[in-house]
């Protein structure tokens, strides 16, 4: 019972935190999309980095290092690349430009065609796997742990996450329909506060029953390596290369990540709030990977059959009444944070690219966010619909590994988009119908790779088909790179040095951890 009352209360706050910033008057398209651009730097770090993680991470990451150990944690600590070139290169040039959308920078260097493109791609993504995915995931994960405490929901299990599915869904529709990015951010920052100190329960609990600490490296020596060989099959140390092309899409040309930046006061909130989100990245790779490593010294050689159980198994075996609860709302909270700001950012892409720029040309501040909002209904309708589609095909088949096959669909497109933001940024005069020609060819590549080299991994095959786009578009336009030292644009000296020591921090880690 006080396990369901705290997720009962988590539920009140978050939605009187949502509503506390409310405003009765009509708002700008620029309120209500980027909160009139007057965000901090705490919020910024707090919301950018809550977006970020997904119940999938806490489920299928932390079975993943049950398996790997922790060259798990490359996913999470690598994610400083794309940070730091977020901070010091992209948000600059965005910011300069004061534009709402990603879409409107790649208009101004590329043209109409492939700002349209972008905007349509990322639409069509965010409105179906990215919500999706989360929803499935977040509400799969936890019933897996949590089953029976939701049966008051139903007692059918697939009936039951489908509720859950729907309910979360429309609780995070309805909050971003009425507050905009203002109450996007205000919600993320309670649930990333929640969804912390839910892992921090867990990873603690992991390490004391393990013994502590140093039993990491006496009982599972062999799990703390970052880098595992070149032909391993899943995490390949070679991955990190394609893995920084990715994070190129994720942190510098990702609409629902930037539009945090893009609503920032100044260029240094903007810089030391995604600086601060990268050294949370740290905390959440110790939070996220620590946990199954540590089940492997506690457990032994009465191992898990079930990888993907390490995360349930913690929590059911080791966690008291009223922890498990708030870990139960750390992870609605990881799925809430990711949702509301695909929502968000869907709503923008639609209002500003596609309906102010094709539908009504003349619209006003109001019309533009009520197109916004009916966006915000539609991708309600289409991610549920998906999700409850992932639902019933991983029913139908339990061991069907469709997150993998969601990556690389996504994959299919992102590749193309580094290719185009990259020659925006990085090219003097990239040529127009060559950028598209080569946004296009990366896909037919993603089928010519996998027939030629099946066994690539797919981190590795993105690397090679981001290069070879990109060089396509350098070669047949004509025109040469921008010039890279007047391209780094920083807000002091001071700040500077913080980004100096953030990329340092990162090769000592692969140093240390090799």
């Amino acid at each position: 019972m006080i396990d369901l009352f705290i997720v009962v209360t988590y539920f009140v706050v978050v939605i009187l935190v949502a509503i506390s910033g409310r405003q009765t008057k009509e708002v700008t398209a620029e309120e209500f999309f980027l909160s009139s651009r007057s965000l901090r730097w705490p919020s910024i770090a707090f919301s950018t980095i809550a977006t970020n993680i997904q119940g999938y991470q806490f489920l299928g990451m932390m079975g993943s290092a049950y398996l790997y150990g922790l060259a798990q944690a490359s996913l999470e600590i690598n994610a400083v690349q794309g940070i730091l070139l977020a901070s010091f290169i992209f948000i600059p040039y965005y910011l300069k430009d004061k534009i709402i959308t990603i879409t409107q920078f790649i208009k101004k260097r590329l043209g109409k065609r492939i700002a349209l493109l972008y905007s349509l791609a990322n639409i069509s993504l965010f409105s179906t796997i990215t919500i999706g995915a989360a929803l499935f995931w977040g509400a799969y994960a936890a019933d897996i742990v949590f089953g029976e405490y939701l049966s008051i929901l139903h007692q059918d299990r697939l009936t039951r996450i489908t509720l859950l599915i729907l309910i979360i869904g429309f609780f995070s529709a309805s909050y971003t329909y009425f507050g905009g990015l203002s109450a996007v951010v205000r919600t993320d920052i309670v649930q990333f506060v929640v969804l912390l100190l839910g892992g921090l329960a867990v990873m603690l609990m992991a390490v004391h029953h393990l013994g502590g600490w140093s039993q990491l490296y006496i009982k599972t020596p062999q799990l703390m390596h970052l880098h595992l060989p070149s032909n391993h099959e899943k995490l390949p140390w070679t991955h990190i290369f394609g893995l920084f092309f990715l994070n190129i899409n994720y942190w510098c040309a990702n609409q629902s990540i930037v539009q945090r930046s893009l609503a920032a006061k100044s260029l240094k909130h903007v810089q030391i709030g995604l600086m601060v989100g990268g050294l949370m990245k740290y905390l959440m790779a110790v939070i996220i990977v620590v946990p199954g490593i540590a089940l492997v010294g506690i457990l032994g050689d009465n191992g898990l059959s079930d990888p993907d159980m390490t995360f349930p198994y913690l929590v059911n075996t080791f966690l008291p009444l009223g922890v498990k609860g708030f870990v139960l709302c750390a992870l609605f909270a990881s799925l809430m944070s990711t949702v509301d700001s695909t929502f968000n950012s869907l709503a923008t892409l639609w209002s500003v690219d596609i309906y102010k720029e094709y539908i009504h040309k003349n619209c006003s501040d109001q019309q533009m966010v009520d197109a916004g909002k009916r966006a915000i209904l539609f991708s309600f309708v289409t991610g549920v619909t998906v999700g409850i589609l992932l639902l019933y095909l991983k029913f139908s088949d339990p061991n069907a590994a469709f997150t993998h096959t969601l990556n690389e669909l996504r994959y299919y497109i992102n590749c193309g988009i580094v290719v185009i933001i990259c020659s925006a940024v990085f090219l003097v005069a990239p040529n127009h119908k060559v950028t598209f020609l080569a946004f296009a060819s990366t896909i037919v590549l993603q089928f010519i790779f996998k027939f030629l080299f099946p066994e690539m991994n797919y981190f590795v095959r993105a690397m090679w088909i981001i290069l070879i786009g990109f060089f396509f578009v350098l070669l047949f336009s004509k025109t040469r790179f921008e010039n890279l030292w007047v391209q780094f644009q920083t807000d002091s000296k001071q700040i500077s040095r913080m980004g100096l020591g953030m990329l340092i921090s990162l090769i000592l880690l692969h140093i240390l951890f090799h």
